[in-house]
């Protein structure tokens, strides 16, 4: 799975103490919901918002609920 993670989520992950590890996590195993550009999914308390094409997930954000 290859990440590519914008700044503002980047920033987000050093906020929330977020890691690419956490974020594979989520979206591998977490419930996922399709968004006008892309999904959000939740995995335990983290949201992780992305777009896919082909192997390649741009991740948007992420944060903590």
């Amino acid at each position: 799975m290859r990440l590519d993670i914008t700044k503002h989520a980047k920033e987000k992950m050093v906020i929330h103490g977020i890691t690419t590890e956490q974020i594979k996590k989520a979206i591998n195993q977490g419930s996922k919901f399709e968004q006008t550009d892309g999904f959000l999914v939740k995995y335990s308390y983290i949201r992780v918002a992305y777009k896919k094409r082909g192997d390649l997930y741009r991740i948007k954000t992420v944060y903590i609920e």
